[in-house]
């Protein structure tokens, strides 16, 4: 497995592997979400690959202070191997050279076996709630 930068020749696979592991909400245009992120900070888009193809992916944001987590995707026939653990891995290496203090990730209350894999990677559950404001409706 490697793990690389995103590039634009990813482009259409990495729509195909969000839409397969079923993160894309209705609300969600993800040709968007991709252009804003390569604007903003293109270091932190993060793809796995297996015998050069796209088998997953995480987009990590940093403000100055903490950072935040999208799009983490595995294709589920390739799930159980580690290439979660090692996406969320390389990006906090990344985020800990830039000096990040903290990184929060958004799970669903209800995805336990989400929540369990973090866990194991050391992280906490707060007690925090999220609120969110659409500012764009798409």
């Amino acid at each position: 497995m490697e793990i690389r930068l995103f590039n634009y020749s990813d482009y259409d696979n990495v729509i195909n592997l969000w839409e397969e592991c079923r993160l894309l909400q209705p609300w969600q245009d993800p040709e968007i979400d991709i252009e804003r992120i390569l604007q903003h900070d293109a270091s932190l888009f993060l793809i796995a690959e297996v015998e050069q193809m796209i088998v997953g992916s995480v987009i990590g944001t940093y403000d100055g202070h903490c950072a935040s987590t999208h799009y983490l995707a595995v294709l589920p026939e390739y799930r159980k191997r580690g290439i979660a653990n090692a996406l969320i891995n390389r990006l906090e290496k990344k985020l800990i050279a830039r000096g990040c203090a903290r990184l929060n990730i958004l799970i669903p209350a209800h995805h336990d076996l989400l929540i369990s894999m973090y866990e194991r990677l050391g992280y906490e559950t707060d007690n925090i709630v999220c609120v969110t404001k659409k500012l764009i409706q798409l």
